[in-house]
Formats: structure tokens, C-alpha cells, sequence
């Protein structure tokens, strides 16, 4: 496949000198039969780059069974592993800037499918929509949140679990619709982080999980593994760092193998804060000498835990009070 790039390239200079050459004679009133050579070569060379680039099509693009319409084949290559991205998402009034955010992240990433998960009942319009636009490869899915697992928009962020049955589904979506032989990685990532383009580079390979540290998290500058001699050995954490695994969700990696190999690895709604991703990877049976340390040995940040402040809107009812009507419900925020 590389060779028939260079040759490729190598012929299109060819076929743009000739071409120069070409409409130097035709300005110099060169000899005819020379001319005609010329023209012949000219398409020799044209017949021969366009059996290159189909050669490139066949080799460098596979169409997935859940490709979507509005996907770019041109990011869909054969030889790389796919990235499932595994997305929980709520409604709120900042939902459609946060996907936003994050679509055009991905949208330089090739070989990646996202699959967002609503905590609804219903698919919305308004993330349907938005999908529809994104020119991403996609699953679009919904699973409401139980009332007693909900959090009140006053509670803290570390009350209760949040986005366990939507990151479960998007598990059960892979088992039903990926076989084991597909190379893939998985990784969750919420709607609301930062993402720097290298971590998808540096997760893609993953033979078992990979792992790296997270910015801004657990109220500390950063959280990381502990390398010793290229090993996993402790973390550097405030909160309860003898966890089995004492890092954030947006930290780890894991290869879609050991999703289809242990159908029983969840998340759960009753286990205690800070240890869902503990339970997720021990039910999959792995250790510390299982995690293979990332991103200069977990000494570089490329993901961030950023959330957006919460949007203030309290101006809208002074708006109806002082001038008898309000913004557009209709308008799409």
C-alpha cells in the first residue's frame, strides 16, 4: 500500500511536467508529430494514475456494517484498528455546545465510531439531529437512568453514579453488533472533557488496557499511574489510592477483545464512589502487570477533566416582565 502511494505521487509529477511541456508547444508551435507523442504519453501516465488510485480505494477502504450514510469513507482504513467511542449523554442546556465540542475533536481522528448513549427514554430530536450533521460514523442509542440512581441539579457531581446504564449499553451494543476477530479499542468518553488528538494515536494499539494520566481531576493538578521500570505500579491520587484501580474514566483504554471475552463486565449503580472503573476491569480479570502505561510513560497530560460552568439564564423572565416576550423556544440552543 505504501509503494503504490510513492509510485502515485511520483506520477502525478511525471503527468504535471509533460503537462507544462504540453502547453509550452502548443505556445511554441513545437513539431507536430513530437506534439502527438506528448499527448500519447500524457495519457498513458493518466490511464496508469487512475489505476493507482483504484487500487488505493480497494486496499485502504472497508465499509463497516454500521457505517453510516453521512460517514467520510475517506477515514476508513483497512489496516488501522477502530476506535469505539463510548459517549453518555443528558439533556441540559449545554448538551448541544458540549457534543459540538467534542464532534469536531473526533472529526480529525480516522477510523472511529461514536457511540452516544441518551439517558432517555426517547431518542431526542435534538441529538438525532445533531448526529445526523456531524459527518461522523455513529450509533445513536437510549436508555433512561433510574429515578433513584437520578441527581437533582443541585447535588454534587460525586453524589451518585452517573452514566452507568449508558456506558452498559454501549458494551452490550458492541457484544451484538462486533465479533472478537475486529481489531478495536474501546474508551469512554464523556461529552464534557478535553481531548488533545495523540490520545486516540496512543490508545489505538492496545493489547489489553492502556492507561495514562487525566488533567484537572480529583481536585489535584492531574491523577496518573505510577511507573516503575514500565510497569504500573501504585497511583498518584487523593482518593483512595489502595483502589485496585485509582483512576478516572476518561484514563484507560481497553481492547475489544476482553469485551466480547467477559459479557458479564459492567458498571454498576451500587458500588462505591471512585470505584467504577475498578469494577469494570476486575470483572475482566486484570491486574496491575496487565495495564501498559502511555503517553511518555504517564508523564504527559492529553486528556483533560474540564466541565463547563453552568449556564445562567435568569435574564429570560426579566425579558418577558420588561418587554412582554421572551427568546424563541423554537430557536435550537
Amino acid at each position: 500500500m505504501f509503494s503504490a502511494r510513492k509510485f502515485l505521487c511520483i506520477f502525478i509529477v511525471i503527468f504535471t511536467f509533460l503537462f507544462a511541456i504540453l502547453v509550452s508547444d502548443l505556445w511554441h508551435e513545437c513539431d507536430k508529430e513530437e506534439l502527438i507523442a506528448t499527448k500519447n504519453l500524457l495519457k498513458k501516465y493518466a490511464s496508469q494514475i487512475q489505476e493507482l488510485r483504484n487500487e488505493l480505494k480497494k486496499n485502504d477502504f472497508q465499509q463497516p456494517s454500521f457505517y453510516s450514510r453521512r460517514s467520510r469513507p475517506s477515514t476508513w482504513l483497512k489496516s488501522l484498528p477502530v476506535i469505539y467511542l463510548i459517549t453518555p449523554t443528558h439533556a441540559r442546556l449545554e448538551q448541544k455546545a458540549e457534543l459540538t465540542r467534542l464532534s469536531h475533536t473526533l472529526l480529525h481522528v480516522p477510523n472511529i465510531h461514536w457511540i452516544v448513549i441518551e439517558d432517555s427514554s426517547e431518542k431526542t430530536a435534538l441529538v438525532q439531529n445533531f448526529l445526523n450533521r456531524t459527518n461522523l460514523s455513529f450509533t445513536h442509542l437510549n436508555v433512561p437512568t433510574p429515578p433513584e440512581y437520578k441527581m437533582s441539579q443541585d447535588d454534587p457531581n460525586w453524589l451518585k453514579p452517573r452514566g452507568v446504564l449508558q456506558r452498559n449499553t454501549g458494551l452490550d451494543w458492541l457484544r451484538n453488533n462486533t465479533s472478537p476477530s475486529h481489531a478495536g479499542v474501546v474508551y469512554f468518553a464523556d461529552d464534557d472533557n478535553t481531548y488533545s488528538l495523540k490520545i486516540f494515536e496512543e490508545m489505538r494499539y492496545t493489547k489489553k488496557v492502556s492507561v495514562w494520566p487525566v488533567g484537572l481531576v480529583g481536585y489535584l493538578r492531574y491523577e496518573r499511574p505510577i511507573v516503575n521500570n514500565g510497569k504500573v505500579t501504585a497511583w498518584y491520587t487523593y482518593w483512595k489510592p489502595n483502589r485496585p484501580f485509582a483512576m478516572d474514566m476518561a484514563g484507560f483504554a481497553i481492547n475489544l477483545k476482553l469485551v466480547h471475552k467477559y459479557p458479564d463486565a459492567k458498571f454498576s449503580n451500587v458500588v462505591q464512589r471512585g470505584f467504577q472503573e475498578s469494577t469494570l476491569l476486575t470483572k475482566m480479570q486484570l491486574t496491575l502487570d496487565d495495564l501498559e502505561p502511555k503517553a511518555n510513560m504517564c508523564t504527559e497530560i492529553l486528556v483533560w477533566h474540564t466541565r463547563t460552568e453552568k449556564s445562567r439564564t435568569k435574564n429570560e423572565e426579566k425579558m418577558v416582565k420588561l418587554y412582554g416576550t421572551g427568546s424563541d423556544p423554537n430557536i435550537e440552543v
